[in-house]
């Protein structure tokens, strides 16, 4: 009893800590709300499940060392570290895994779906996310049917198969996804920190980047006009079945940018032309469908916008830090109003500030990349040792300091070296999230994130968590048999030969997302197999990048002179004009002018928001001549996508495109193009009709030609 007094008391500042440990995780977790989301006016439906969608996997960053620690020698308690009683960690386990499985499977797919639906009563937006995720539950419950009858056959035993069939499964996909994230990951933290600290090389490459980035907005924008387009001409209708959905129509103009009233011709002018004609009877479910792609359109113009001022920034900073180097003083101006605590106030000087990021930063950026490159191969190593020889894992060694006895101890140290092993996956795994284009065009956007994207990526984080705190786990050999964590879900997983030899061999496939990312795969992949812009990862090519021969990009030399019109105010003034002024100076063409949206190639220029850069006298300067000319003459990127101008494209077009829909477009396309060979053109030269066909009529023998 003695022993057991004595224990619980010197648990108490280990409690302590974990407490206060958790408080600071709550901090940064709200944070980073802050940063993606505007917090004061997002609802709570919103911020709660996404708030413990983050914080439950951070708090497995801190279960799992104290896990380790109060395991790892029952006889010695001093030397533990931090370390928590055995049924408070059985507990804390419990919660947090079923409070993850609940919001991976069920409550964030169901809130995505209902945020993203256009309906506007919320029984309608229930029914329409249930809808939606009933493909993909069928798809769970099946693969959990199936799963079920192998453990069946397997254990013999239905107490705990239905239990263990959800977990192994939930386990295995989340495996999957997280092995192939992370292994990109590996690979793409070191060599993006390698290339970063050449800060020539990173002008370059943000100089590549420009045209594409450029264009996605320009196409963000224009399809947003069409969308407006369709919301102004449903608004002019009074009669019909509109007239039973005025109140949502009226919302509807209430979220474009359209004025009150317009001329005539400045309203055919908008847009891209190709707008999709109204139908003849108005229903819910077209009201529904218009709202929803309104409202993505929206935050697509918003993240392509906010993709550009950050290029344009990351652009004005490097080209400042090269300037420098003649001057030895740095100054980047003056902050604007939307810049961070630190971009805002310095103690620096224009000296110090120079040494720092001309000299310091890049040294520091090369040792870091250096050092995450050994965390990478030492990852890479224990994943593919961890099955056969378990005693050569580099990541065991690192954190289980103590042999005695022939059983291992971790210590405070390990705890923390443990802490840092299990940060550096997960930001491996997450930061390939970012970088994935398959997502339908998610993204995290500075304070206008959209809610179905904040609540994907949350599921996602939570979805991840649990596969990667595991596989860590087995890094470390016997020892992690005797942790609560492996009596709670580890024993479920090897209750089967299947799931116990799935769990150890396929993190071995982890060298194909490394190879992949590490050669370059997956641009030579889709340049040289599929042949169209389907990018599957931001596979940035350095090469590609400094021959300006990256697919899908125009050349560093046209992004240069974009990002020097845009910083010169050319192309803000061109976008908010509509319109030459007599006598003008026009933005000059880039090496292809972009073909137009009706087919030719004097794209119609239209109205959206200028970044802060377009600070020109000429920017925002209405046209002249009191007329409402929108011709323009907007510089334009060359880009393959701008090769096919978007009149090819039915009006029908699905608004996501599958992989074999692009691929039927893309073949169209280039048949329709090629020109007939002279070879064909020569079939059929000097062949006599027969007489049945005319051929010979009053002596005179038809000959035919070929076209």
């Amino acid at each position: 009893m003695i022993e057991i007094a004595v224990s619980s008391q010197s648990s108490v500042p280990s409690l302590i800590f974990a407490l206060v440990s958790l408080l600071c995780i709550s901090v940064i977790v709200l944070l980073i709300l802050r940063y993606y989301l505007p917090l004061r006016t997002t609802p709570a439906f919103l911020l709660v499940p996404v708030f413990f969608a983050l914080w439950l996997p951070a708090s497995m960053v801190l279960l799992v060392p104290i896990d380790l620690a109060s395991s790892a020698m029952v006889d010695d308690v001093d030397a533990r570290g931090i370390w928590l009683d055995p049924r408070a960690l059985k507990v804390s386990w419990r919660i947090t895994y079923w409070l993850t499985f609940s919001l991976t499977w069920f409550i964030l797919p169901i809130l995505a779906e209902f945020s993203d639906s256009g309906y506007r009563e919320p029984k309608a937006k229930v029914l329409d996310s249930l809808r939606a995720n009933a493909q993909y539950y069928a798809i769970v419950f099946g693969s959990g049917a199936l799963g079920l009858i192998y453990v069946l056959v397997s254990y013999g035993h239905f107490s705990e198969s239905l239990k263990s069939t959800v977990m192994a499964l939930a386990y295995c996909w989340g495996l999957v996804l997280a092995i192939y994230l992370m292994g990109h990951g590996l690979v793409s933290i070191p060599r993006r920190l390698f290339r970063n600290a050449n800060i020539s090389g990173r002008l370059r490459r943000i100089q590549t980047q420009a045209p594409r980035v450029y264009e996605q907005m320009d196409d963000a924008e224009m399809d947003l006009e069409d969308l407006e387009m369709q919301v102004a001409e449903l608004s002019r209708r009074k009669g019909g079945t509109a007239s039973f959905f005025q109140d949502w129509i009226e919302e509807l103009v209430d979220l474009t940018n359209l004025p009150e009233s317009q001329p005539t011709r400045e309203r055919i002018v908008r847009g891209s032309g190709n707008q999709n004609p109204l139908p003849n009877v108005i229903t819910e479910k077209y009201m529904a469908d218009l709202t929803r792609r309104l409202i993505r359109a929206k935050h697509a113009r918003s993240r392509y916008t906010s993709e550009w001022n950050g290029l344009l920034e990351d652009a004005v900073k490097a080209q400042a830090i090269l300037d420098s180097a003649a001057s030895k003083k740095l100054d980047f101006g003056k902050a604007s109003p939307a810049a961070g605590f630190w971009d805002r106030y310095t103690l620096l000087t224009p000296y110090t500030r120079f040494l720092l990021h001309y000299h310091l930063v890049p040294h520091l950026q090369l040792g870091l990349a250096g050092l995450l490159s050994l965390a990478s191969i030492c990852i890479v190593w224990s994943e593919l040792v961890k099955g056969l020889f378990p005693q050569l894992s580099v990541i065991r060694y690192s954190v289980v300091h103590h042999q005695i006895t022939g059983k291992g101890q971790v210590g405070l140290a390990g705890q923390a070296i443990a802490a840092l092993w299990m940060i550096y996956m997960c930001a491996a795994a997450l930061i390939s999230i970012t970088e994935v284009k398959v997502w339908r065009g998610r993204a995290l956007v500075r304070r206008n994130t959209a809610h179905e994207s904040a609540f994907w990526y949350a599921s996602q984080v939570a979805r991840l968590s649990v596969p990667l705190t595991y596989n860590f786990m087995t890094f470390l050999g016997a020892i992690y048999r005797d942790t609560i964590f492996y009596d709670f879900l580890g024993q479920l997983i090897n209750l089967t030969p299947l799931g116990k030899w799935f769990d150890y061999l396929f993190p071995a496939f982890i060298l194909l997302p490394v190879c992949a990312t590490l050669f370059g795969l997956y641009s030579k992949i889709r340049r040289g197999v599929f042949g169209f812009g389907m990018d599957v990862l931001d596979d940035d090519d350095e090469d590609a990048d400094a021959r300006g021969t990256s697919f899908g990009t125009g050349s560093w030399r046209e992004g240069r002179d974009l990002i020097e019109r845009e910083l010169n105010g050319t192309s803000a003034a061109i976008r908010s004009r509509r319109g030459g002024e007599p006598g003008g100076r026009a933005a000059p063409i880039l090496s292809i002018p972009r073909a137009g949206r009706d087919g030719t190639t004097a794209a119609s220029s239209r109205g959206g928001p200028t970044t802060p850069f377009g600070t020109s006298p000429t920017a925002g300067v209405s046209g002249g001549g009191g007329g409402p000319s929108r011709s323009s003459h907007r510089p334009q990127a060359n880009t393959s996508a701008r090769r096919v101008g978007r009149s090819a494209v039915a009006l029908d077009e699905p608004e996501d495109e599958n992989f074999f829909e692009a691929l039927g477009h893309r073949m169209k396309n280039t048949i329709d193009t090629i020109d007939t060979p002279k070879w064909l053109q020569d079939i059929g030269q000097g062949i006599k009709k027969p007489k049945w066909m005319g051929g010979e009529e009053e002596g005179v023998v038809v000959v035919v030609q070929g076209e």
